[in-house]
């Protein structure tokens, strides 16, 4: 497939939920890293995110909280992955 012809995965609906810069920052990482055919991990996005890891693991919990972003399997050390969501089951705020 010609890349200039893919589609991505982030859904305009993020916009208007009224997250915080960092949480909407958090989920175009995600998309980001799913449109380069690579996993949504705490280390994948450890390895692109530019603040503090604190910072990130509190986006991560707000896009679980929303059901933007499922947690499909944890180490029980915050190395864990995810999946992302359909936009109809998001929980709006």
């Amino acid at each position: 497939m010609d890349q200039n012809s893919r589609t991505t995965s982030i859904n305009q609906k993020i916009f208007t939920l009224d997250l915080s810069v960092e949480t909407v920052s958090v989920y175009l990482l995600c998309c980001g890293l799913v449109d380069a055919d690579s996993s949504i991990t705490t280390k994948n996005l450890l390895n692109i995110w530019n603040s503090s890891p604190e910072a990130l693991h509190n986006g991560l919990k707000d896009l679980e909280n929303h059901n933007i972003l499922r947690r499909i399997i944890s180490d029980r050390k915050e190395n864990s992955a995810y999946s992302l969501t359909d936009a109809e089951t998001w929980k709006l705020p």
